[in-house]
Parts: C-alpha cells; structure tokens; sequence
C-alpha cells in the first residue's frame, strides 16, 4: 500500500509489464537487509550459538558491497551494523524462542487480501506481540509505531494465524537499542484497516480506468517532492526529478559511530 502514496510509483511497480529498469542500489537496503539476515538466522542456531559475537558474525555472513562509494566504505558500514547486531542481541534472552521469525501472515477481508512478513513474533504473558527493526538514521517513536498501518494489519494477520490476542506493536532500532511501542485497541485496529481498504479500493478503481484505455499518467499521476530524491524511478518520472535532487546511492547511511 505505502507505494500507492505516489500513484505513479505504484504504476511503475505493480503494473508496468516490463517495469522501468530501477536505479542503482542503496547502501542503506544493504545495511538493512544484513542485519533483518542476521537477526533472523540468530534464532536458527543451536541455543548454545546465540551469542552476540555469533550475531556479529552472522552480519559479516550476510554482507553485500551493493551500493557503497568504495570497498573502504563498505567495510566500514559492514564493521558498524556488526557492531549494533551484537550489542542488540547483548540485551536478548537466547532461550525466549520467539513465536515467528520472518514469518509470512495472510488473510482477507471484504475489499482486499492482507499479506506480509514480519520481523519477529514475540509471546508474552500470554500475548503476542508483533516486533519490527529498524536500521535507519533516525530513532523511532511511539507516533511512528502507531501510524503504521502495516504493523496495525499484522496485528490482525497475527489474530487471525495464530488465533491469539495480539495488539501490541515494537519499533527496535538496532543502531540505539530504543524500542518504540504501541498498545492497539479494536478502535484503531479497525481505523487502520478502513484506510487500507479505502486504498484498496482507489488502487481497483485506478486499475480498472486503466484497462479500458484512459491514459496512465493520469490515471496514475506523480506526486511530486523533495521525496522523490529516494525514489527507485526517478529516472522516469520527469515531475519527480524536476522536484527532487539527485543524490549518491550511499546518502542515506547512518552516521559512522
């Protein structure tokens, strides 16, 4: 859903057969994508494994050099999420075996099918809880964890495979150990799930205009700013590139520290 935000960029994504070739890769998705890796793998090891210098050596496993200046900058990068996977998993009690890890949940609703994975799945005093990493420059915040509507349906996903209570949703930030958190109720369950379903809607709508010939572009209009620096397609988006700058695959990395 959060392509949909950009209209165009849905286009591109979703409906484009071909799609447009992307930009090159972000260092940042690199950096991610290791430490979600190693932070996965941690829980498939033999309990005497989870230990924070296995997590560290599970990053340097998983690592990438997509999307760095130079090997000097990648190794540097690499050396820091190291870091933060072990000391995150300093703070974690290796036998709390999580409910899910990646775990795929699914279901319906009236106007839309809901998918997704999930970062963890804790259990706690009877509840589940749905937790999600973070790896960005920024911190998180209890706003953060209750606006998303992703964690918000998975909230629901997690209801409905598991078939037991769950409202509570987790933002950890692994460069800080802050964790962010939110208690849903049914009334903002139910809140999200109405704005997922309008989008929903709006997207079937766009789509069906569009197979009868109307044109794409506006069907499926930019929605142009200074976001669009980010953007995997603004190379084909001629309003995203006149509203953004262009910037280096490797912008968005955290601070070195």
């Amino acid at each position: 859903m959060a392509a949909f935000d950009c209209p165009r960029r849905y286009r591109f994504t979703y409906l484009d057969r071909p799609p447009p070739p992307k930009g090159p890769p972000w260092a940042h998705n690199t950096v991610g994508n290791a430490v979600h890796l190693a932070l996965a793998r941690w829980w498939s090891l033999p309990r005497e494994s989870r230990t924070p210098d296995e997590g560290e050596r599970l990053v340097e496993r998983e690592w990438s050099q997509q999307g760095f200046k130079d090997d000097a900058m990648s190794q540097r990068h690499r050396d820091l999420a190291a870091r933060w996977v072990r000391d995150y998993l300093d703070g974690i009690d290796p036998d709390a075996e999580p409910v899910g890890v990646e775990r795929t949940v699914a279901f319906p609703t009236g106007q839309l099918a809901v998918s997704g994975r999930i970062d963890r799945v804790d259990e706690r005093d009877g509840e589940l809880v749905v937790v999600d990493y973070k790896t960005g420059r920024r911190g998180v915040s209890a706003d953060e964890a209750r606006g998303s509507q992703a964690l918000a349906l998975y909230v629901l996903a997690a209801r409905r495979v598991f078939r037991r209570p769950c409202r509570r949703v987790e933002l950890h930030h692994v460069p800080s150990g802050e964790v962010a958190a939110c208690e849903h109720t049914d009334g903002s369950l139910a809140r999200h799930l109405a704005r997922a379903e309008a989008t929903a809607q709006d997207i079937v709508a766009a789509t069906d205009t569009l197979a009868a010939g109307a044109d794409a572009d506006e069907v499926f209009p930019a929605r142009p700013g200074p976001v669009c620096s980010w953007c995997d397609f603004r190379a084909h988006c001629p309003q995203g590139a006149a509203a953004s700058t262009e910037i280096t695959p490797w912008a968005g990395l955290a601070e070195l520290g």
